[in-house]
C-alpha cells in the first residue's frame, strides 16, 4: 500500500490532540467542539476500517489470517489486541495496514470540514506520539492532556473494569508520559483533583490561541 500524500495547506489552525488512556483527551476534544472546533476522530476513523465492509479486513486477513475475522465479518478485536500485545512486530504490521487507511480518511475530513469554513480542526489521535512525522507534518500544533500514571491506572480500572495489571500493559504499550510531554506545544493538565469545570475554563483560555 503506498503512503499517503502529505496533508494540502490549510487555512484552518490544525490542533493535533493526544494523550494516554485515561487522560481525560475525549473530554477535552468534546469541550473544544463546544467552541466551535471540528473534532476528527482517528479512533473512529480506525474502527470502520475493521468493522463489516472495512478497507482493512482484506489485508488483515491475508497478513494474520481468515480466523481473525468473526462471524459478523468484523475484525475480532479481543484476538487481535491479544496478539499484538504480545508480538511488538505483530504490532507493527497492524498498525503498517491500518495507520494509512485512518490518515487518507482524515485528509478527506479534513477538506470537507476546510470547504466548510472551519476555523480549527481538532486531530483526535491517541496515537499521534508514537506515530512520528506522520501527524506531527500535520498539524500546527500539539496538545497534550496530562496527568500521572497511577491517576490513568486508576481512571482505567474504574472506567473499564480492567485489573491494574491489564491497564498497566495497555500504558507500558504507548509512549511515555516523558515522550509526550515533549512533543507537546501545549499541556493541559488533568490530573487527580481537576475537576469537569477546571477543564472547561482551561479550555475556554485556550480556545482562542486555537482560532476559536
Amino acid at each position: 500500500m503506498s503512503p499517503p500524500a502529505p496533508a494540502p495547506a490549510s487555512s484552518s489552525f490544525r490542533l493535533g490532540l493526544t494523550g494516554g488512556i485515561g487522560s481525560g483527551k475525549s473530554t477535552v476534544a468534546a469541550l473544544l467542539a463546544e467552541h466551535g472546533a471540528t473534532v476528527i476522530d482517528t479512533d473512529a476513523l480506525s474502527r470502520a476500517t475493521t468493522a463489516p465492509g472495512g478497507a482493512a479486513l482484506g489485508p488483515i486477513a491475508a497478513t494474520f489470517g481468515a480466523h481473525l475475522i468473526n462471524a459478523q465479518g468484523a475484525l475480532d478485536r479481543a484476538a487481535m489486541r491479544a496478539l499484538v500485545y504480545d508480538d511488538a512486530a505483530a504490532r507493527r504490521r497492524l498498525e503498517a495496514i491500518i495507520h494509512p487507511l485512518v490518515l487518507q480518511a482524515a485528509d478527506q475530513q479534513s477538506r470537507e470540514a476546510e470547504a466548510a469554513g472551519a476555523r480549527c480542526i481538532v486531530f483526535d489521535v491517541p496515537l499521534l506520539v508514537e506515530s512520528g512525522r506522520r501527524w506531527r507534518d500535520r498539524v500546527t500544533q500539539v496538545l497534550v492532556v496530562d496527568c500521572p500514571v497511577p491517576t490513568q491506572i486508576a481512571r482505567v480500572m474504574a472506567r473499564s473494569g480492567l485489573t491494574q495489571a491489564e491497564a498497566e500493559r495497555i500504558i507500558a504499550a504507548q509512549a511515555s508520559r516523558a515522550q509526550r510531554l515533549a512533543a507537546a506545544d501545549v499541556v493541559i493538565d488533568n490530573g487527580e483533583g481537576v475537576t469537569l469545570d477546571d477543564l472547561r475554563q482551561t479550555v475556554a483560555s485556550l480556545a482562542p490561541r486555537f482560532g476559536l
